[in-house]
């Protein structure tokens, strides 16, 4: 069975901005069913200011928040089935950009970092931990989804 998503993304052109002289805004929006908006931008690291927006989400930045948010629903999924209480997950993951062979620039790693805290009476060991994180990897649907290399911190790789 096939799943659809749509994301609207608008941009329009400022009254005061040239276009083909390269100095217009990479402000945009970014439109989601449901009615939720974000405001958008290419990054200041890769636009400088004032033609980028520091308040507003990039798309690498994007990325790696998809990636976070699908690995933290998938453990959250497999610590339920397993009966383990959940009680906070938060995660600052970290993307960092690079060249691949052919000289592109992709973001080439990202780094889960996610800190845990479960109750009730039964609490997960570090081991069990573990093998929560490398099948909630395994069965994401955005790591899936790339190539980009994706390790949770303090987790050995299998």
């Amino acid at each position: 069975m096939a799943h659809e998503y749509r994301a609207t993304i608008r941009w329009r052109r400022g009254e005061d901005e040239i276009f083909s002289d390269n100095r217009y805004s990479r402000g945009h929006v970014w439109s989601f069913d449901g009615g939720v908006t974000v405001p958008g931008s290419a990054s200041p690291s890769v636009v400088p200011l004032p033609l980028s927006r520091e308040d507003a989400v990039d798309p690498e930045e994007a990325f790696v928040a998809a990636v976070s948010s699908c690995h933290m629903l998938t453990f959250l999924s497999i610590a339920a089935k397993k009966r383990f209480v959940v009680d906070l997950y938060e995660d600052k993951a970290l993307g960092i950009m690079t060249k691949n062979a052919n000289g592109k620039l992709f973001v080439s790693k990202v780094t889960l970092d996610p800190k845990i805290e479960f109750s009730g009476d039964r609490v997960p060991t570090p081991e069990q931990i573990a093998d929560m994180h490398h099948l909630a990897h395994k069965e994401c649907f955005i790591a899936n989804s790339v190539l980009t290399e994706i390790v949770v911190a303090g987790i050995p790789s299998h």
